[in-house]
Protein backbone atom coordinates (compact mmCIF):
# COMPACT_ATOMS: atom_id res chain seq x y z
CA UNK A 1 0.00 0.00 0.00
CA UNK A 2 1.37 3.45 -1.14
CA UNK A 3 -0.11 6.56 0.37
CA UNK A 4 -1.17 9.38 -2.34
CA UNK A 5 -1.15 12.98 -2.28
CA UNK A 6 -3.10 15.65 -4.14
CA UNK A 7 0.20 17.81 -4.54
CA UNK A 8 3.53 17.32 -3.57
CA UNK A 9 5.05 21.35 -4.10
CA UNK A 10 4.84 21.03 -0.11
CA UNK A 11 6.53 18.40 0.98
CA UNK A 12 9.35 19.39 -1.64
CA UNK A 13 9.42 23.11 0.45
CA UNK A 14 9.11 20.96 3.76
CA UNK A 15 12.32 18.93 2.32
CA UNK A 16 14.22 22.50 2.01
CA UNK A 17 12.62 23.49 5.08
CA UNK A 18 13.27 21.20 7.77
CA UNK A 19 16.16 18.76 5.96
CA UNK A 20 18.63 21.26 4.39
CA UNK A 21 18.07 19.60 1.36
CA UNK A 22 18.22 22.45 -2.05
CA UNK A 23 16.29 22.32 -4.91
CA UNK A 24 19.21 20.90 -6.91
CA UNK A 25 19.68 18.32 -4.54
CA UNK A 26 16.39 17.20 -5.30
CA UNK A 27 17.03 17.64 -8.62
CA UNK A 28 19.51 15.51 -9.30
CA UNK A 29 18.04 12.78 -7.23
CA UNK A 30 15.10 13.10 -9.43
CA UNK A 31 17.16 12.60 -13.03
CA UNK A 32 19.71 10.45 -11.05
CA UNK A 33 16.77 8.01 -10.56
CA UNK A 34 15.29 7.91 -14.09
CA UNK A 35 19.34 7.59 -15.53
CA UNK A 36 19.19 4.55 -13.31
CA UNK A 37 16.11 2.85 -14.87
CA UNK A 38 17.62 3.53 -18.29
CA UNK A 39 20.33 2.16 -17.84
CA UNK A 40 19.35 -0.92 -15.73
CA UNK A 41 16.37 -1.67 -18.88
CA UNK A 42 18.58 -0.54 -22.24
CA UNK A 43 21.84 -1.33 -23.73
CA UNK A 44 25.31 0.96 -23.67
CA UNK A 45 24.76 3.56 -26.74
CA UNK A 46 20.90 3.00 -27.20
CA UNK A 47 19.76 5.92 -28.71
CA UNK A 48 18.03 7.92 -26.44
CA UNK A 49 16.03 11.73 -26.66
CA UNK A 50 14.64 14.19 -23.99
CA UNK A 51 12.36 16.73 -25.11
CA UNK A 52 12.16 19.35 -22.61
CA UNK A 53 10.17 22.36 -21.85
CA UNK A 54 11.51 25.49 -20.30
CA UNK A 55 10.46 24.99 -16.18
CA UNK A 56 11.62 22.42 -14.04
CA UNK A 57 10.59 19.77 -15.74
CA UNK A 58 12.62 20.44 -18.40
CA UNK A 59 15.25 21.02 -16.35
CA UNK A 60 15.15 17.15 -14.82
CA UNK A 61 15.24 16.27 -18.24
CA UNK A 62 18.36 18.17 -19.12
CA UNK A 63 19.91 16.66 -15.69
CA UNK A 64 19.10 13.38 -16.79
CA UNK A 65 20.13 13.72 -20.71
CA UNK A 66 23.74 14.90 -18.57
CA UNK A 67 24.08 12.31 -16.55
CA UNK A 68 23.44 9.81 -19.72
CA UNK A 69 25.67 11.87 -21.88
CA UNK A 70 28.96 9.22 -23.00
CA UNK A 71 27.53 5.89 -21.98
CA UNK A 72 24.70 6.39 -24.63
CA UNK A 73 23.78 8.35 -28.12
CA UNK A 74 22.00 11.11 -25.63
CA UNK A 75 20.38 14.47 -27.46
CA UNK A 76 18.47 17.35 -25.95
CA UNK A 77 15.26 18.28 -27.88
CA UNK A 78 13.79 21.90 -26.34
CA UNK A 79 10.18 21.99 -26.89
CA UNK A 80 10.87 25.66 -25.67
CA UNK A 81 13.73 27.18 -24.31
CA UNK A 82 15.01 27.14 -21.15
CA UNK A 83 13.58 30.10 -19.07
CA UNK A 84 13.49 28.60 -15.19
CA UNK A 85 16.34 29.49 -13.16
CA UNK A 86 17.29 25.78 -12.92
CA UNK A 87 16.26 24.61 -16.80
CA UNK A 88 19.18 27.67 -17.47
CA UNK A 89 21.72 26.43 -14.38
CA UNK A 90 20.95 22.61 -15.78
CA UNK A 91 21.41 23.61 -19.79
CA UNK A 92 24.62 25.20 -18.94
CA UNK A 93 25.77 22.29 -17.20
CA UNK A 94 24.78 19.91 -19.91
CA UNK A 95 26.50 22.25 -22.69
CA UNK A 96 29.64 21.83 -20.53
CA UNK A 97 30.06 17.94 -20.86
CA UNK A 98 29.37 18.08 -24.28
CA UNK A 99 25.29 17.14 -24.46
CA UNK A 100 24.58 17.51 -28.17
CA UNK A 101 20.94 19.21 -29.20
CA UNK A 102 18.88 17.88 -31.78
CA UNK A 103 16.34 20.24 -34.42
CA UNK A 104 14.00 17.13 -35.41
CA UNK A 105 12.21 14.36 -33.61
CA UNK A 106 12.94 10.86 -34.99
CA UNK A 107 12.19 7.13 -33.85
CA UNK A 108 14.71 5.97 -31.56
CA UNK A 109 14.79 3.61 -28.25
CA UNK A 110 14.56 5.54 -25.58
CA UNK A 111 12.05 8.94 -25.88
CA UNK A 112 11.41 10.93 -22.87
CA UNK A 113 8.96 13.71 -22.15
CA UNK A 114 9.64 16.11 -19.97
CA UNK A 115 8.22 19.20 -21.49
CA UNK A 116 5.37 20.20 -17.97
CA UNK A 117 5.31 18.87 -15.00
CA UNK A 118 2.50 18.63 -12.24
CA UNK A 119 2.52 22.60 -12.07
CA UNK A 120 1.39 22.41 -15.27
CA UNK A 121 -2.53 24.11 -15.64
CA UNK A 122 -3.81 25.27 -18.98
CA UNK A 123 -4.21 24.27 -22.42
CA UNK A 124 -1.21 23.41 -24.94
CA UNK A 125 -1.11 25.69 -27.76
CA UNK A 126 -1.31 24.10 -31.05
CA UNK A 127 2.61 23.82 -31.69
CA UNK A 128 3.16 21.82 -28.34
CA UNK A 129 -0.20 19.59 -29.47
CA UNK A 130 1.32 18.83 -32.62
CA UNK A 131 4.76 17.96 -31.26
CA UNK A 132 3.19 15.97 -28.52
CA UNK A 133 1.14 13.99 -31.07
CA UNK A 134 4.49 13.63 -33.03
CA UNK A 135 5.99 12.05 -29.63
CA UNK A 136 3.26 9.63 -29.40
CA UNK A 137 3.53 8.72 -33.23
CA UNK A 138 7.15 7.68 -32.82
CA UNK A 139 8.51 4.20 -32.68
CA UNK A 140 10.45 4.83 -29.37
CA UNK A 141 9.91 2.89 -25.34
CA UNK A 142 8.46 6.28 -24.06
CA UNK A 143 8.95 7.82 -20.34
CA UNK A 144 7.27 10.54 -18.85
CA UNK A 145 9.44 12.34 -16.26
CA UNK A 146 7.52 12.95 -13.51
CA UNK A 147 3.52 13.27 -15.14
CA UNK A 148 3.38 12.71 -18.60
CA UNK A 149 2.95 16.43 -19.93
CA UNK A 150 -0.82 17.49 -20.03
CA UNK A 151 -1.59 13.83 -19.74
CA UNK A 152 -1.26 14.30 -23.78
CA UNK A 153 1.62 12.28 -23.75
CA UNK A 154 1.01 8.35 -23.87
CA UNK A 155 4.10 6.60 -21.47
CA UNK A 156 4.55 3.03 -21.48
CA UNK A 157 5.76 3.83 -17.91
CA UNK A 158 5.99 7.18 -15.52
CA UNK A 159 8.76 7.97 -13.53
CA UNK A 160 7.76 10.15 -10.61
CA UNK A 161 8.91 12.08 -8.22
CA UNK A 162 8.86 11.39 -4.53
CA UNK A 163 5.49 10.17 -3.92
CA UNK A 164 1.84 9.18 -5.99
CA UNK A 165 0.05 12.01 -7.21
CA UNK A 166 -4.08 11.47 -6.81
CA UNK A 167 -4.33 13.24 -10.78
CA UNK A 168 -2.31 10.01 -12.25
CA UNK A 169 -5.09 7.77 -10.67
CA UNK A 170 -7.86 9.36 -13.21
CA UNK A 171 -9.92 7.13 -15.31
CA UNK A 172 -9.41 9.08 -18.43
CA UNK A 173 -5.40 9.43 -17.81
CA UNK A 174 -4.64 5.73 -17.16
CA UNK A 175 -4.05 5.31 -20.96
CA UNK A 176 -1.43 7.89 -20.67
CA UNK A 177 0.56 7.06 -17.76
CA UNK A 178 1.61 3.48 -18.39
CA UNK A 179 3.34 1.66 -15.57
CA UNK A 180 4.11 4.13 -12.38
CA UNK A 181 7.67 4.31 -10.28
CA UNK A 182 8.48 6.07 -7.69
CA UNK A 183 12.23 7.85 -7.43
CA UNK A 184 13.18 8.86 -4.25
CA UNK A 185 14.49 12.43 -3.95
CA UNK A 186 17.72 11.69 -1.37
CA UNK A 187 15.93 10.69 1.48
CA UNK A 188 13.16 7.69 2.08
CA UNK A 189 9.45 7.96 0.98
CA UNK A 190 8.91 7.51 5.11
CA UNK A 191 10.45 10.81 5.71
CA UNK A 192 9.42 12.78 2.73
CA UNK A 193 5.34 11.63 2.36
CA UNK A 194 3.17 13.18 5.19
CA UNK A 195 -0.23 11.43 6.42
CA UNK A 196 -2.15 11.15 3.82
CA UNK A 197 -5.94 9.71 3.68
CA UNK A 198 -5.73 8.44 0.23
CA UNK A 199 -3.73 5.23 -0.65
CA UNK A 200 -2.89 3.21 -4.03
CA UNK A 201 -3.58 -0.92 -3.30
CA UNK A 202 -0.72 -3.11 -4.05
CA UNK A 203 -1.41 -6.50 -4.59
CA UNK A 204 -0.21 -8.14 -2.31
CA UNK A 205 -2.45 -6.38 -0.07
CA UNK A 206 -4.68 -9.11 -0.79
CA UNK A 207 -5.19 -11.45 1.76
CA UNK A 208 -7.61 -14.25 0.93
CA UNK A 209 -9.98 -16.27 3.35
CA UNK A 210 -8.26 -18.51 5.53
CA UNK A 211 -9.59 -21.63 6.85
CA UNK A 212 -7.34 -22.48 9.54
CA UNK A 213 -10.05 -24.25 11.71
CA UNK A 214 -9.61 -27.91 11.58
CA UNK A 215 -13.08 -28.36 13.49
CA UNK A 216 -15.55 -26.93 11.12
CA UNK A 217 -18.50 -27.08 8.49
CA UNK A 218 -20.42 -25.40 5.81
CA UNK A 219 -22.00 -23.38 9.33
CA UNK A 220 -18.75 -22.52 10.08
CA UNK A 221 -18.05 -19.70 7.01
CA UNK A 222 -21.62 -18.21 6.39
CA UNK A 223 -24.36 -18.37 4.33
CA UNK A 224 -25.03 -15.49 1.61
CA UNK A 225 -28.28 -15.02 0.38
CA UNK A 226 -28.23 -13.25 -3.04
CA UNK A 227 -31.82 -11.57 -4.04
CA UNK A 228 -32.66 -13.50 -7.83
CA UNK A 229 -34.50 -10.86 -9.75
CA UNK A 230 -35.52 -10.33 -13.28
CA UNK A 231 -31.93 -11.21 -15.09
CA UNK A 232 -31.41 -14.26 -13.14
CA UNK A 233 -28.04 -15.06 -14.78
CA UNK A 234 -26.83 -12.10 -12.87
CA UNK A 235 -27.44 -13.39 -9.53
CA UNK A 236 -26.22 -17.05 -10.31
CA UNK A 237 -23.04 -15.61 -11.42
CA UNK A 238 -22.53 -13.80 -8.16
CA UNK A 239 -23.68 -16.94 -6.40
CA UNK A 240 -21.01 -19.15 -7.89
CA UNK A 241 -18.19 -16.24 -7.26
CA UNK A 242 -19.01 -16.32 -3.28
CA UNK A 243 -19.38 -20.19 -3.32
CA UNK A 244 -15.81 -19.94 -4.65
CA UNK A 245 -14.55 -17.46 -2.66
CA UNK A 246 -15.21 -19.21 0.67
CA UNK A 247 -19.09 -18.92 1.58
CA UNK A 248 -20.23 -22.09 2.98
CA UNK A 249 -23.30 -21.84 1.76
CA UNK A 250 -25.32 -19.61 -1.09
CA UNK A 251 -28.78 -19.47 -1.32
CA UNK A 252 -30.74 -17.76 -4.31
CA UNK A 253 -34.22 -15.83 -3.49
CA UNK A 254 -36.92 -15.51 -5.35
CA UNK A 255 -40.51 -16.19 -6.24
CA UNK A 256 -39.99 -17.64 -9.47
CA UNK A 257 -38.48 -21.62 -10.12
CA UNK A 258 -35.52 -21.23 -12.49
CA UNK A 259 -32.50 -23.76 -13.19
CA UNK A 260 -29.86 -23.31 -10.92
CA UNK A 261 -26.34 -25.01 -10.35
CA UNK A 262 -26.96 -28.23 -8.36
CA UNK A 263 -24.02 -26.43 -6.28
CA UNK A 264 -26.30 -23.63 -5.05
CA UNK A 265 -30.02 -23.39 -3.32
CA UNK A 266 -33.19 -21.88 -4.00
CA UNK A 267 -35.50 -20.52 -1.63
CA UNK A 268 -38.12 -17.99 -1.61
CA UNK A 269 -37.74 -16.48 1.81
CA UNK A 270 -34.54 -15.00 3.05
CA UNK A 271 -32.83 -18.31 5.18
CA UNK A 272 -33.22 -17.77 8.86
CA UNK A 273 -29.23 -18.65 9.31
CA UNK A 274 -28.05 -16.04 6.31
CA UNK A 275 -25.00 -13.93 7.68
CA UNK A 276 -24.80 -11.60 4.51
CA UNK A 277 -27.08 -10.00 1.94
CA UNK A 278 -26.32 -9.35 -1.62
CA UNK A 279 -29.48 -7.49 -4.11
CA UNK A 280 -28.95 -5.20 -6.95
CA UNK A 281 -27.60 -7.96 -9.59
CA UNK A 282 -29.59 -8.38 -12.28
CA UNK A 283 -32.93 -7.01 -10.19
CA UNK A 284 -34.88 -5.35 -13.11
CA UNK A 285 -38.47 -5.05 -12.43
CA UNK A 286 -38.94 -8.21 -10.44
CA UNK A 287 -39.59 -7.18 -6.67
CA UNK A 288 -42.21 -4.42 -5.84
CA UNK A 289 -40.65 -1.62 -3.18
CA UNK A 290 -42.55 -3.24 -0.46
CA UNK A 291 -41.47 -7.05 -1.41
CA UNK A 292 -37.99 -5.67 -1.46
CA UNK A 293 -37.98 -3.93 1.76
CA UNK A 294 -39.01 -6.82 3.13
CA UNK A 295 -35.48 -8.51 2.15
CA UNK A 296 -34.17 -5.50 4.21
CA UNK A 297 -36.07 -6.25 7.86
CA UNK A 298 -33.22 -7.61 9.37
CA UNK A 299 -29.70 -6.45 10.38
CA UNK A 300 -27.85 -8.26 8.06
CA UNK A 301 -24.69 -6.79 6.38
CA UNK A 302 -25.14 -5.64 2.74
CA UNK A 303 -23.76 -5.90 -0.96
CA UNK A 304 -25.84 -3.58 -3.17
CA UNK A 305 -25.29 -3.33 -6.73
CA UNK A 306 -26.83 -2.23 -10.09
CA UNK A 307 -30.55 -1.52 -10.57
CA UNK A 308 -31.01 -0.97 -6.78
CA UNK A 309 -29.22 2.45 -7.43
CA UNK A 310 -31.79 3.89 -9.37
CA UNK A 311 -34.89 2.92 -6.82
CA UNK A 312 -35.42 4.77 -3.96
CA UNK A 313 -35.38 1.55 -1.69
CA UNK A 314 -31.23 2.58 -1.54
CA UNK A 315 -31.79 5.40 0.75
CA UNK A 316 -33.14 2.55 2.98
CA UNK A 317 -30.10 0.22 2.51
CA UNK A 318 -28.18 3.76 3.38
CA UNK A 319 -29.52 3.35 6.81
CA UNK A 320 -27.77 0.43 7.70
CA UNK A 321 -24.92 -0.59 10.04
CA UNK A 322 -22.52 -3.03 7.64
CA UNK A 323 -23.08 -2.25 4.01
CA UNK A 324 -21.25 -2.26 0.50
CA UNK A 325 -22.54 -0.24 -2.34
CA UNK A 326 -20.79 -1.45 -5.75
CA UNK A 327 -21.58 1.46 -8.34
CA UNK A 328 -20.25 2.17 -11.84
CA UNK A 329 -20.08 5.79 -13.05
CA UNK A 330 -23.75 5.76 -14.48
CA UNK A 331 -25.81 3.90 -11.39
CA UNK A 332 -23.15 6.42 -9.30
CA UNK A 333 -24.51 9.53 -10.90
CA UNK A 334 -28.07 8.31 -9.91
CA UNK A 335 -27.36 7.02 -6.51
CA UNK A 336 -25.75 10.96 -6.03
CA UNK A 337 -29.54 12.03 -7.61
CA UNK A 338 -31.11 10.50 -5.44
CA UNK A 339 -29.58 11.56 -2.31
CA UNK A 340 -29.71 14.75 -3.32
CA UNK A 341 -25.73 15.26 -3.35
CA UNK A 342 -25.80 16.02 -7.04
CA UNK A 343 -27.42 16.26 -10.10
CA UNK A 344 -24.62 16.08 -12.69
CA UNK A 345 -23.56 13.99 -16.05
CA UNK A 346 -21.48 10.84 -16.19
CA UNK A 347 -18.56 13.08 -17.94
CA UNK A 348 -18.63 15.13 -14.83
CA UNK A 349 -18.61 12.40 -12.34
CA UNK A 350 -15.44 11.00 -14.21
CA UNK A 351 -13.32 14.10 -14.06
CA UNK A 352 -14.54 14.76 -10.00
CA UNK A 353 -14.27 11.23 -8.94
CA UNK A 354 -12.34 12.11 -5.99
CA UNK A 355 -14.37 15.11 -4.79
CA UNK A 356 -17.88 12.82 -5.29
CA UNK A 357 -16.63 10.15 -3.33
CA UNK A 358 -15.49 12.17 -0.38
CA UNK A 359 -18.41 14.23 -0.73
CA UNK A 360 -20.80 11.10 -0.32
CA UNK A 361 -18.66 9.75 2.32
CA UNK A 362 -19.04 12.92 4.32
CA UNK A 363 -22.88 12.46 4.49
CA UNK A 364 -23.27 8.82 4.64
CA UNK A 365 -19.83 7.48 6.73
CA UNK A 366 -21.02 4.31 7.37
CA UNK A 367 -21.37 3.07 4.11
CA UNK A 368 -18.50 1.59 2.21
CA UNK A 369 -18.59 3.07 -1.26
CA UNK A 370 -16.88 0.90 -4.23
CA UNK A 371 -16.91 3.13 -7.40
CA UNK A 372 -16.23 0.74 -10.67
CA UNK A 373 -13.63 2.48 -13.38
CA UNK A 374 -10.17 1.74 -14.74
CA UNK A 375 -8.77 2.82 -11.52
CA UNK A 376 -11.12 1.36 -8.95
CA UNK A 377 -11.57 4.14 -5.76
CA UNK A 378 -12.88 1.81 -2.36
CA UNK A 379 -13.89 4.62 0.55
CA UNK A 380 -15.41 4.12 4.23
CA UNK A 381 -15.48 7.40 6.38
CA UNK A 382 -12.05 9.41 5.91
CA UNK A 383 -10.42 6.50 4.49
CA UNK A 384 -9.97 6.44 0.61
CA UNK A 385 -8.12 3.34 -1.30
CA UNK A 386 -7.35 3.25 -4.89
CA UNK A 387 -6.86 -0.36 -6.42
CA UNK A 388 -5.66 0.91 -10.07
CA UNK A 389 -4.81 -3.23 -11.01
CA UNK A 390 -8.12 -3.04 -13.42
CA UNK A 391 -7.49 -4.44 -16.73
CA UNK A 392 -9.44 -3.64 -19.72
CA UNK A 393 -10.55 -8.10 -19.59
CA UNK A 394 -12.64 -7.04 -16.86
CA UNK A 395 -14.70 -4.56 -19.77
CA UNK A 396 -17.93 -7.53 -20.04
CA UNK A 397 -21.24 -8.21 -19.00
CA UNK A 398 -21.16 -10.26 -15.87
CA UNK A 399 -17.38 -9.21 -14.19
CA UNK A 400 -19.70 -6.67 -11.81
CA UNK A 401 -21.58 -9.28 -10.88
CA UNK A 402 -18.84 -11.68 -9.85
CA UNK A 403 -16.87 -8.92 -7.72
CA UNK A 404 -20.69 -8.55 -5.69
CA UNK A 405 -20.05 -12.43 -5.02
CA UNK A 406 -17.01 -11.97 -4.24
CA UNK A 407 -17.83 -9.19 -1.67
CA UNK A 408 -21.19 -10.81 -0.59
CA UNK A 409 -18.92 -13.94 0.41
CA UNK A 410 -16.52 -12.17 2.65
CA UNK A 411 -19.39 -10.41 4.30
CA UNK A 412 -21.54 -13.86 4.95
CA UNK A 413 -17.83 -14.66 6.55
CA UNK A 414 -17.44 -11.85 8.89
CA UNK A 415 -15.29 -9.12 7.76
CA UNK A 416 -15.93 -5.69 8.01
CA UNK A 417 -17.24 -3.89 5.29
CA UNK A 418 -14.25 -2.03 3.98
CA UNK A 419 -11.89 -4.95 4.27
CA UNK A 420 -14.72 -7.04 2.32
CA UNK A 421 -14.87 -4.74 -0.50
CA UNK A 422 -10.64 -4.21 -0.32
CA UNK A 423 -10.41 -7.83 -0.70
CA UNK A 424 -12.43 -8.78 -2.52
CA UNK A 425 -11.37 -5.81 -5.57
CA UNK A 426 -7.71 -7.02 -5.21
CA UNK A 427 -9.30 -10.44 -5.81
CA UNK A 428 -10.85 -9.59 -8.61
CA UNK A 429 -8.37 -7.70 -10.51
CA UNK A 430 -5.54 -9.97 -9.94
CA UNK A 431 -8.07 -12.88 -10.64
CA UNK A 432 -8.27 -11.06 -14.51
CA UNK A 433 -4.36 -10.42 -14.34
CA UNK A 434 -3.74 -14.21 -13.94
CA UNK A 435 -5.80 -15.03 -16.77
CA UNK A 436 -3.90 -16.25 -19.92
CA UNK A 437 -5.85 -16.41 -22.58
CA UNK A 438 -6.36 -13.51 -25.18
CA UNK A 439 -8.01 -9.92 -22.87
CA UNK A 440 -11.20 -9.75 -25.19
CA UNK A 441 -11.88 -13.28 -24.27
CA UNK A 442 -12.26 -13.43 -20.61
CA UNK A 443 -15.73 -14.53 -19.32
CA UNK A 444 -17.19 -14.31 -15.90
CA UNK A 445 -16.78 -18.07 -15.94
CA UNK A 446 -13.48 -17.67 -16.20
CA UNK A 447 -12.97 -15.29 -13.34
CA UNK A 448 -14.68 -17.83 -11.03
CA UNK A 449 -12.59 -20.67 -12.07
CA UNK A 450 -9.75 -18.51 -11.68
CA UNK A 451 -10.15 -17.35 -8.12
CA UNK A 452 -9.21 -20.85 -7.04
CA UNK A 453 -5.47 -19.94 -8.45
CA UNK A 454 -5.48 -17.00 -6.41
Amino acid sequence: MQKLFDEVASLDRRCYEEFFLSEDILMEHAASGMAEYIRNNFAKNSKIIVVCGSGNNGADGIALARLLHGDFDTSLFYAKEPSSKMALLQAKRAQSVGVKESKELKDCDVLVDAIVGTGFSGEFSEELKNLINKMNSLVAFKIACDVPSGYKFIADVTLTMGALKKRMFLDEVKESVGEIKVLDLGISRDIYEKESNWSVLDLDDLKLPNRVKKDSHKGSYGHLAVVSGEMCGAGIMSALSALRFGSGLVTLVGFEKIEIPHCLMYSHKLPKNATALAIGMGLGAEFSTLELEKFLHNTLPVIADADIFYMQTILEILKRERVVLTPHAKEFVSLLKITNLADITIQEVQKNRFKYVEEFCKMFPNVTLLLKGANVIIAKGSEFYINPHGTSALAKGGSGDVLSGLIGALLAQGYQPLDAAINASLAHTKTALNYRGADFSLTPDDLIDGICRL
